[in-house]
């Protein structure tokens, strides 16, 4: 199986766009059309042709082997990677004018946790696309951070440099970043992956309130035992290509049925 090289590690602050657009009435929250991305000098693409769709309020997994796609195709609708060809609307609107609405948070081992940071200065990097680069955090933007860092439950690490918590710790500190940047659509790299229980039920938890709250999630995820009672429904990966989507309520581990889109589709 070919690979697809990408930065070792993402970006603190990937959203320093300020063309934000209004959604667009009776759009989705994700809109994907025959997306195609390849990376440098790859001779083949990391993502062929995918189409698929997040409603407003709904919560979808992104499932399948290692190498299928799945970060990718995160990080085009976060656009941090060009698209080779398709179309993404987000609300709408072009993907670069929806930052305020957006949060990606990737993979953990994705990042570069030796920062000086605090649990708390990161989680305040998520007001900042509201902020902008001039100016400073308020005390409404305190009073939010110390909030959620409550839901969270790690408010007595607050002042804990990041690289001092756990796996567990860092995936909410993350998701905690996201909640204060109050974006509307979350787009998740493996939450679940490596954390202890009481994080995965927190993470279950808040993407279930904020689906219920008008939010819409896209999750990478292996957590197969989760996936019916976590989300709306899955789309399989394989190789770049989306190859079927499985409904609410169906067996993860039976065979998923195939996707019209992929249907006559060249390997």
């Amino acid at each position: 199986m070919p690979t697809h090289p990408h930065p070792h590690k993402e970006p603190w602050l990937p959203y320093s766009g300020r063309g934000h657009r209004d959604p667009q009435a009776g759009q989705p929250a994700v809109q994907v059309e025959r997306l195609s991305v390849r990376y440098g000098k790859a001779d083949s693409n990391a993502l062929n042709a995918v189409s698929l769709e997040v409603a407003i309020g709904q919560r979808v997994a992104l499932v399948g082997p290692n190498g299928a796609g799945k970060s990718t195709l995160l990080r085009a609708l976060a656009g941090l990677v060009k698209p080779r060809s398709g179309q993404v609307a987000l609300y709408g609107n072009p993907v670069g004018a929806c930052h305020h609405r957006t949060a990606y948070l990737p993979q953990r081992t994705d990042l570069d946790w030796d920062s000086p940071l605090t649990v708390s200065d990161l989680v305040m990097t998520g007001r900042y696309v509201h902020l902008g680069w001039l100016n400073w955090p308020g005390q409404a933007d305190r009073v939010r951070v110390r909030r959620v860092l409550e839901r969270m439950g790690i408010a007595d690490l607050a002042e804990r440099q990041i690289g001092g918590l756990s796996g567990g710790q860092q995936q909410r500190t993350l998701l905690a970043r996201a909640l204060v940047q109050e974006a509307s659509l979350f787009l998740l790299d493996e939450p679940l992956n490596a954390v202890d229980e009481g994080t995965r039920d927190v993470v279950d938890e808040v993407l279930m309130r904020h689906t219920k709250c008008g939010g819409s999630v896209l999750a990478a995820t292996h957590d197969l035992g989760r996936l019916t009672e976590s989300f709306d429904r899955a789309v399989y990966l394989r190789e770049g290509r989306v190859e079927s989507v499985l409904p609410f309520g169906s067996d993860p581990s039976a065979s998923p049925a195939p996707h019209p889109a992929s249907r006559g589709a060249s390997k």
